[in-house]
């Protein structure tokens, strides 16, 4: 079964927000069975709509539109879809009284005509309830393909696709199971682990895929398979997938969905009852929001510091000025420095320092753009590892990070 999604905005075309909402719709439309074939998004323009509606029709057997159903003139997706269904407009006395008790109970004012307006639907619709808005969602169908059309809203959006879309379109089409299970690695790019593991891809069965899924120090790898017996779907994958674990068990972190890198040092640290400080410069507490995105970080996460000015390192952190002098500033004897003396400030086990230049420019710095020394202290030692991360800031900051999570990991598993 194939799935298209259209999502209607002139704010999406110029950059103003960034489409979230064929994210979802597309995983959700995944979890089921359901292929998404392309992902479209077009003007507020109703010959650009109703193109994109006739294209899709040819192509999918779902047709999923978000956005352009607002009370103002520049919503015009239900207007156009009147015309693409030849229809006309009817009162839903179910949409009326929603809008109503919203406007009476929670805004409390008169609901203007526009808002009211939004009453009126396709009378060849279904109507989809959306109890966070006024605007509801349609369900109508032309020559074997299904459209659906929500508001642009993504918190009413994925209410409406999980309560009412999902159990429509699982009752209405006969699916494949398709299932995917992906493995998180962190240390080695994608060329790399190609390489080990390319007498198992190179076996792999017709009807299972794998894909590399790259993104700065890390690399996913999503083996894929669809098929009618879900039993036997998903024992294939598993089989293949636990082959691959083992080949790659020294970089393996663990399942996306099941775990991330955070989540395996909070229960590293957790099971040894131990605690973490974090001193960043260059990547500028990055790292302390990626161990605090854990619930419950606060149990074993002490704090972070963020020395940017190097006078800071001295004056507040304590690292000697003779050994920036002799070492310069961004050096793995300055970032090991940095990371000891975390643990001494926060009193903590365990300790994360960063120290590089992010760039654009150098500065009078004597490193290159894009050099990063990560250190990590505890039980006793400092290890520290020098990075070149290239020339672009973000880059820089985010490949500096993944690999600090990825070092204290390995060192926190050695105890």
């Amino acid at each position: 079964m194939i799935a298209e999604i259209i999502t209607i905005g002139d704010e999406i075309l110029i950059g103003q927000i960034v489409d979230t909402n064929s994210v979802f719709i597309a995983k959700e439309l995944n979890k089921i069975g359901v292929k998404v074939f392309q992902i479209t998004s077009v003007q507020d323009n109703r010959a650009h709509i109703l193109r994109s509606l006739e294209d899709a029709k040819h192509r999918a057997n779902l047709v999923i539109v978000t956005g352009g159903l607002g009370p103002t003139k520049d919503d015009i997706t239900k207007q156009t879809f009147l015309e693409y269904f030849n229809d006309s407009l009817v009162e839903s006395k179910q949409v009326l009284e929603h809008i109503q008790t919203i406007f009476r109970d929670i805004i409390k004012r008169e609901p203007l005509p526009a808002n009211l307006s939004q009453a009126m639907v396709p009378s060849k619709a279904i109507v989809l309830p959306n109890p966070f808005g006024t605007a509801p969602g349609m369900w109508m169908e032309k020559e074997n393909t299904v459209f659906v059309s929500m508001p642009g809203v993504p918190f009413e959006m994925k209410h409406i696709i999980t309560s009412e879309v999902l159990p429509r379109v699982i009752k209405k089409f006969k699916r494949p199971f398709i299932y995917h299970k992906t493995l998180l690695t962190y240390g080695k790019g994608e060329s790399q682990i190609q390489e080990i593991i390319k007498d198992w891809e190179n076996n792999l069965p017709a009807a299972i895929k794998l894909a590399y899924l790259p993104s700065l120090g890390r690399v996913r790898l999503r083996i894929s398979s669809e098929g009618e017996n879900e039993i036997l779907l998903h024992e294939a994958v598993d089989t293949q997938m636990d082959a691959l674990h083992t080949l790659l068990q020294e970089i393996a972190v663990g399942y996306e969905g099941d775990t991330t890198i955070q989540q395996r040092i909070s229960e590293a640290l957790e099971k040894q009852t131990a605690t973490l400080s974090v001193v960043e410069s260059c990547t500028g507490g990055n790292i302390a929001q990626e161990i605090t995105s854990i619930a419950g970080a606060s149990s074993y996460f002490k704090g972070a510091l963020v020395p940017y000015n190097t006078q800071l390192k001295i004056d507040i952190l304590g690292v000697d000025a003779a050994l920036i002098k002799e070492y310069n500033v961004v050096s793995t004897q300055v970032a090991e420095a940095m990371a000891l003396q975390s643990c001494k400030l926060f009193k903590t086990d365990y300790a994360i320092a960063t120290t590089g230049i992010a760039g654009p420019s150098k500065g009078d710095a004597l490193e290159e753009v894009g050099t990063v020394c990560i250190a990590i202290a505890g039980n006793g030692r400092v290890v520290s590892e020098k990075h070149t991360f290239g020339s672009l800031r973000e880059r820089v900051i985010k490949k500096a990070t993944n690999k600090a999570l990825e070092m204290v990991l390995k060192e926190i598993s050695k105890n």
